[in-house]
């Protein structure tokens, strides 16, 4: 038996029995984290851009970066609806969407590009037994080969935009990896980087950190903005959410 002594000064004796430590960092740690993939996870905006500009112009539409930057965090059909909107070309929906993913799948095979610190949170958690799953607008033939490229089991569940029937920013995309995970959102964390993203997790009650990338993300409750994950820790999350309380 322990010497150590109680708060009130008297020592511990064997009816009353040493309180059991509590690992603080473990109390502190969400019930899941619930990550974005393009521009969050993985820098694959600019292959989503240029994918665009060349499918545009190969059937002799106009295409500009403003266009493109109103696409970003879209369900990929609604995306497809906006380019044919604005540009006009003779494409389907479903056609201009497998074309666009197989030009980013092609990209992503030849190079996963992780945004700084991503990777090495999300491999961090792991260790602890936090929860990751991968909430993504990008169907599941793209996120397969994202998730190809990280050790196995790195993430718990994917939910993609091809298997949910409303995309961000409707909330039922968070809303079902917190179902997936048995888990109330608001002990989860979602890390997301475009305003339709924040809008979706933010909307099913999860708490979120906004990492804005290739568009702005405007002031949202329920969300905290920083910098880049480079140096965050598992640790630090609960933190940097409870910024987004404090002013919601």
């Amino acid at each position: 038996m322990s010497l150590s002594h109680a708060a009130g000064g008297a020592p511990a004796t064997a009816d009353q029995p040493d309180e059991p430590a509590v690992d603080s960092t473990a109390a502190s740690l969400p019930a899941a984290v619930l990550w974005d993939m393009d521009g969050t996870l993985v820098d694959t905006e600019p292959y989503w851009i240029e994918a665009e500009h060349e499918l545009v112009g190969a059937h002799g539409g106009v295409w500009n970066d403003e266009f493109a930057h109103q696409l970003v965090g879209n369900a990929l059909e609604v995306s497809a609806q906006l380019i044919i909107d604005q540009s006009g070309i003779p494409l389907s929906v479903p056609e201009i969407v497998d074309a666009l993913l197989q030009r980013v799948i092609r990209r992503v095979e030849q190079r996963v590009p992780w945004r700084p610190g991503a990777r090495e949170l999300l491999l961090e958690l792991g260790s602890l037994g936090v929860p990751s799953l991968l909430v993504t607008m990008s169907w599941r033939s793209l996120a397969d080969v994202v998730v190809r490229n990280l050790p196995e089991g790195a993430f718990d569940h994917l939910v993609t935009g091809d298997e949910v029937s409303h995309g961000k920013p409707h909330p039922e995309p968070y809303l079902e990896a917190a179902r997936l995970v048995g888990a109330d959102p608001a002990d989860c964390i979602a890390i997301e980087d475009s305003p339709a993203g924040v809008r979706s997790a933010t909307a099913a009650g999860v708490p979120t950190i906004a990492i804005p990338h290739v568009v702005p993300v405007p002031e949202i409750d329920g969300a905290v903005h920083i910098d880049t994950l480079a140096g965050v820790r598992a640790a630090d999350l609960a933190g940097i959410v409870a910024r987004a309380r404090r002013s919601s």
